[in-house]
C-alpha cells in the first residue's frame, strides 16, 4: 500500500520534472511550453498512481499500474497529434510531439517511483535538445544533393472569349485528380481576333512531367483551344513541353 507521503513525493517528482523539459522549450518559445510539459507529466503521474492505489483486485487480482500506464502510450498520441502542423511542403511540430510523449514517460516513471530513471530521462531529453540542435543545424548546412526537389510548373491554353470559362473548369478539373497544388489562374487578352490565354501555375512536391501531362493533354482535344505548352521551374533546370 502506497502511503500518502510517497504519493505526493511522486506527483512533486513528475512535476518538477516536467517542468525542467517544459522550461526548456519555452525558452526556445515553442508550442508546448513549460505548463504544457509540466502537465503532461502531472498526468502521467496521476494515471500510474490511480492504476497502483486507485484499484485492488484482491490476492488473485492485485493492483498493476501497467494497466493504466500502457494506455498512456497510445493516449498522448493524440495530444502529440494535435501540435503536427503542415504548412506547404513541409511539416513542423515533430520535435515538439516527441517531446511530449518523453515528457509523459518521465512522469509515468516518477508514478512509478523510479525517480533515479525518470531523472536520468529528463536530463538525456533536455540534453538532446540542447546538445543535438547545434550538430542538426551543421547538417543542414552540408545537404546531400537529392534528386527530388519541389517544381512548379507553369502552362498555358489559347482559346477564345467565350469558352475561357469553360477551360478554366477544365484545368481545375485536371489538377483536382493529381498530386499538384493549383497556385493561381488568370486569363489575358492577346491579339485582336478575341483569343485568351489561360495561365495556371501548380507546385509539385517532386517533378512529375508524365504527371502533368497526362492532366493537360486532354484540353489539346477541346475544339475551342488552339494551343497549350507547359513549363517547369525547379531547383535546378527549366524545361519547356
Amino acid at each position: 500500500m502506497i502511503t500518502t507521503t510517497e504519493t505526493l513525493l511522486r506527483l512533486a517528482c513528475g512535476f518538477g520534472l516536467g517542468s525542467v523539459i517544459g522550461f526548456e522549450r519555452q525558452y526556445r518559445a515553442r508550442m508546448a511550453g513549460l505548463r504544457t510539459n509540466a502537465l503532461v507529466a502531472v498526468g502521467a503521474a496521476l494515471f500510474v498512481l490511480l492504476s497502483a492505489h486507485g484499484f485492488h483486485g484482491g490476492s488473485a487480482y492485485p493492483a498493476d499500474p501497467t494497466r493504466v500506464a500502457a494506455q498512456i502510450v497510445s493516449g498522448i498520441g493524440f495530444l502529440g497529434g494535435g501540435v503536427i502542423l503542415r504548412e506547404g511542403l513541409t511539416v513542423r511540430g515533430l520535435n515538439t510531439a516527441a517531446t511530449l510523449w518523453c515528457s509523459a514517460a518521465v512522469g509515468a516513471l516518477a508514478g512509478a517511483g523510479l525517480y533515479l530513471i525518470a531523472a536520468a530521462g529528463t536530463v538525456v531529453i533536455v540534453a538532446t535538445h540542447l546538445l543535438l540542435r547545434p550538430i542538426g543545424h551543421a547538417v543542414d548546412r552540408r545537404p546531400e544533393p537529392r534528386r527530388e526537389t519541389p517544381a512548379r510548373y507553369t502552362f498555358r491554353a489559347v482559346t477564345n472569349e467565350e469558352a475561357q470559362a469553360h477551360i478554366r473548369t477544365l484545368v481545375v478539373q485536371a489538377l483536382a485528380t493529381t498530386d499538384f497544388a493549383l497556385c493561381s489562374m488568370e486569363s489575358e487578352t492577346i491579339g485582336e481576333d478575341g483569343g485568351v490565354e489561360v495561365r495556371a501555375s501548380a507546385m509539385a512536391e517532386q517533378r512529375d512531367d508524365k504527371q502533368l501531362e497526362s492532366a493537360v493533354s486532354l484540353l489539346s482535344f477541346e475544339p475551342s483551344v488552339t494551343s497549350v505548352r507547359w513549363q517547369v521551374e525547379s531547383a535546378d533546370e527549366n524545361d519547356e513541353g
